[in-house]
């Protein structure tokens, strides 16, 4: 069973566990700007009611809406609380106006506050500076409270994440470490006929800081490029892209990829099969049926400069493979 923690790192601060919330009245002033969906500000009010203004944040792409929200936060320090999509959006504002970075309070296992990365809001240079939340409230009963097939989807995108950064030539050796326990919570959470909901929040947690130390690869190569091109689920992408990129990173690393498994009862591919059936076993949608469309993606994903730093980097006609493996596979 996890045990909550308070752990500062550089200038982020995390504070993990069932009474994560209760550290918002003392660390966090009122009068903030909350970043937010109506289903996430319902899970906790709270934040709702100590802010100086609510802004909804729309579905769309994160460099879009981040655009349409520029006036929306009226300088006030902002926090963030729902999805990856609302973090990344409070990080691309945070970025473009200037503002310390946000407080986090994830509803879903994306790892968006775990990480500096995130699109830029349209319109503000390429060269400005990122931003990574400066406090991140992670409570399991929110970061995995989705519904079962839903949190299968998104324990598929924190997997990949781990398996990249326990894999990946650019990980060091602290961030190898933390991976392999991140995929062992992960492991451990869906061991079981139903998951459990603080293995997996504590495993996402842990994904999503190795990865901000290794970078991105295959996987989130495929799947983030999918999911813009087709407009498809982000989760449910990672999701069902994740056993076909495992195994190919597997031909590539080995060794990696035993020794990241080596805390699982089975391998790694099963574990992620196992989580695109809980899923519902989503597919690629019309990357599936739409030639166009797939050419499309794949002449940007094997443009991608993640593939780079694979061995043996995939080829374009490698990617096309693992697309279609994947949507034939849903």
């Amino acid at each position: 069973m996890p045990r909550a923690f308070t752990h500062v790192d550089g200038d982020q601060r995390i504070v993990f566990g069932p009474d994560a919330l209760r550290a918002a009245d003392e660390l966090v002033p009122e009068g903030y700007a909350l970043l937010t969906t109506t289903r996430a500000s319902r899970s906790a009010p709270r934040f709702a009611e100590r802010a100086g203004v609510v802004v909804e944040v729309p579905a769309g792409a994160v460099d879009v809406v981040a655009a349409g929200l520029r006036d929306a936060h009226g300088g006030r320090p902002l926090v963030a609380l729902g999805g990856g999509r609302v973090v990344d959006v409070a990080k691309a504002l945070a970025a473009a106006d200037g503002l310390a970075g946000p407080v986090a309070v994830p509803t879903s296992l994306s790892g968006a506050e775990m990480t500096g990365v995130h699109r830029h809001a349209r319109g503000v240079p390429a060269d400005t500076p990122r931003s990574r939340a400066a406090l991140v409230l992670n409570d399991p009963a929110l970061s995995a409270s989705q519904p079962v097939p839903d949190l299968a989807a998104s324990s598929g995108n924190a997997l990949g994440h781990a398996v990249t950064a326990a894999s990946s030539p650019r990980s060091g050796p602290l961030a190898r470490a933390v991976a392999r326990d991140a995929i062992a919570h992960l492991g451990r959470a869906w061991s079981g006929e139903e998951p459990d909901r603080e293995e997996v929040a504590l495993g996402a947690l842990l994904a999503g800081w190795s990865v901000d130390r290794s970078g991105l690869g295959l996987h989130h190569a495929l799947a983030q490029t999918a999911v813009r091109v087709a407009g498809l689920s982000h989760a449910g992408t990672n999701v069902a892209l994740l056993p076909h990129t495992v195994r190919a990173l597997r031909e590539r690393l080995p060794d990696e990829l035993a020794e990241a498994e080596a805390s699982l009862a089975g391998s790694l591919e099963e574990l992620a099969v196992d989580l695109h059936r809980r899923a519902g076993s989503p597919g690629l949608g019309t990357l599936g049926t739409d030639d166009a469309l797939l050419e499309r993606a794949v002449t940007t994903a094997a443009g991608r400069a993640e593939l780079g730093h694979v061995p043996s980097p995939p080829t374009a006609e490698d990617v096309r493979t693992l697309y279609a493996r994947a949507a034939a596979a849903g």
